[in-house]
């Protein structure tokens, strides 16, 4: 996966914002989110991102593959990451 024309990633002590420079659109991210748009956009499978949030946070595997998944399929249709 690789972000977006356009898409700038900007990382804040509550998380990361990826705003949409042509839209002007924004989406506000937590930690975890960071992670999973950092792990797709460096060419890394999703599992990768699972597999960090599970290492780092107190969650279970399945909530983390469940919402690796969600937020992938959204970044995706919302045209922030790009297969």
């Amino acid at each position: 996966m690789k972000i977006g024309k356009g898409i700038v990633v900007t990382t804040t002590e509550y998380g990361g914002v990826l705003l949409d420079e042509k839209s002007g659109s924004y989406w506000q991210l937590n930690d975890t989110g960071v992670i999973v748009v950092e792990t797709l956009a460096a060419g890394r499978a999703p599992e990768a991102a699972v597999e960090r949030i599970v290492a780092e946070f107190d969650v279970e595997r399945a909530e983390a593959e469940s919402d690796v998944a969600e937020l992938t399929r959204r970044l995706v249709e919302a045209k922030i990451l790009r297969p």
